[in-house]
C-alpha cells in the first residue's frame, strides 16, 4: 500500500500528492533513528461506512477505532490481498471486524445485542470501554494472499480500555518490532465521523559486532525520546483536516529528521456483488432459500454495506440454470 521511494525529508505539499487530508496513509521514516512511521487519517469514508447501519452510540466509537487501526496496520505492511482486523468476545457486542485491501477499500461492522447492551448500560458507573462492549475475548490479525499462498493469523487475548491497548498488547506479546500507537476518533463539527492514528515502529538495526552493545543502547535512548514525542499529540491535531499530515509530522519530530514518503488514497469499498451472491445461493438446495423470501424475493443484505440483493423466481432459475 505504500511506496519505498521517498519524496522528500521535511515538509511538502506536492501537487503530485493525494491533496485531500482525510482518508490517506502518509509514511514517514525517522532517519536520525531508522525508526518507520504511518500517519493515517479517515474523514468521509469511515462514515460513510459507520453510517450505513443504524448503530448504537456506544459502538460507533468502537467500530470506528477497529476501522482505524486495521488501516494503519495494513499500511505498516507489503502485502497483496486482505488484511483483517476483528474483536470477538462474550459481551454485549459479539465482535467487530475491518478489513483492508492492497488497494485501499475499507470496510467493517459490528453485530451486538441491543438488549444486552441496554442491560449493560444500566449499571451504575457503566462505560463504553472494551470490557463492558466486548467482554472477555481476543483479537485477531489475519492477512489474507489469495489461494496457493499461506494464511498468516495472530490472536491474542483482549487486553485494556481501548483498542489501541489491546494492538499494543499483541505487538508486545508477538515480540515483533517495539511499536507505539496514537490513535482518536470522534465527530467533527458537522457531526460526521472522523479517525486520526500515527504509528510508529523501530526498524532492525544494521550495526552488529563490537559495536552491538552500544548501539542498541543509542537506540532504546532514541526510541524512548521518539515514543516521548509521539505521545504528545492531541486529538486535536490528528483529527484536523486543516492541519496537514506532513506539518503535523514535522511538528511532532522535526529533531528527529523526518522523511515523507508518497502517501496512498484509502477509501470505503465493499467487495459484495450480485454475482457473489448468485454463487453462494447455488451452493445452496434451492428448496432451501424459502426462509429468506421476502413478499415472494429471496432477498440476501451484504453486512458489511447493508447492500440487499433480490432474486425473483425468474432470477432464480437463471441462478440455477432452469430451476430444480
Amino acid at each position: 500500500m505504500t511506496s519505498s521511494e521517498p519524496v522528500a525529508g521535511g515538509p511538502r505539499h506536492d501537487t503530485d500528492l493525494v491533496s485531500s487530508e482525510f482518508d490517506i496513509v502518509q509514511p514517514f521514516q525517522l532517519d536520525s533513528a531508522s525508526f518507520r512511521g504511518r500517519f493515517v487519517r479517515l474523514g468521509p469514508a469511515l462514515d460513510e461506512i459507520l453510517t450505513r447501519h443504524a448503530y448504537p452510540v456506544q459502538v460507533q466509537p468502537l467500530l470506528a477505532e477497529t476501522i482505524l487501526l486495521a488501516t494503519t496496520l495494513a499500511s505498516a505492511l507489503k502485502y497483496e490481498g486482505i488484511f483483517t482486523l476483528q474483536t470477538k468476545g462474550d459481551g454485549p457486542v459479539a465482535y467487530t471486524v475491518s478489513d483492508v485491501t492492497s488497494v485501499g477499500d475499507m470496510r467493517g461492522y459490528a453485530r451486538f445485542d441491543a438488549d444486552r447492551l441496554a442491560a449493560q448500560m444500566e449499571h451504575k458507573g457503566f462505560q463504553a470501554d472494551l470490557g463492558s462492549l466486548l467482554g472477555a475475548g481476543y483479537v485477531a490479525f489475519t492477512v489474507d494472499q489469495g489461494e496457493h499462498t499461506e494464511r498468516y493469523q495472530g490472536i491474542v487475548e483482549l487486553r485494556g480500555a481501548a483498542m489501541a491497548d489491546a494492538v499494543r498488547h499483541y505487538f508486545r506479546q508477538s515480540e515483533q518490532m517495539a511499536t507505539a500507537i496514537k490513535s482518536f476518533v470522534g465527530k467533527d463539527k458537522d457531526g460526521k465521523w472522523v479517525g486520526g492514528a500515527i504509528m510508529l515502529q523501530a526498524l532492525p538495526p544494521e550495526t552488529a559486532g563490537v559495536m552491538a552493545e552500544h548501539v542498541q543502547g543509542s537506540r532504546e535512548e532514541d526510541w524512548n525520546r521518539a515514543a516521548i514525542l509521539l505521545e504528545t499529540v492531541t486529538a486535536a491535531e490528528l483529527l484536523d483536516g486543516g492541519l496537514a499530515a506532513n506539518d503535523l509530522i514535522y511538528r511532532l519530530f522535526h529533531e528527529e529528521a523526518p522523511r515523507i514518503y508518497e502517501r496512498t488514497a484509502l477509501r470505503a469499498g465493499c467487495r459484495c456483488s450480485r454475482e457473489r451472491v448468485e454463487n453462494v445461493l447455488r451452493s445452496l438446495d434451492r428448496s432451501e432459500l424459502d426462509d429468506l423470501r421476502v413478499e415472494g424475493e429471496v432477498r440476501v443484505s451484504c453486512e458489511f454495506c447493508n447492500s440487499t440483493y433480490a432474486f425473483d423466481d425468474a432470477a432464480l432459475d437463471k441462478v440455477y440454470g432452469g430451476g430444480f
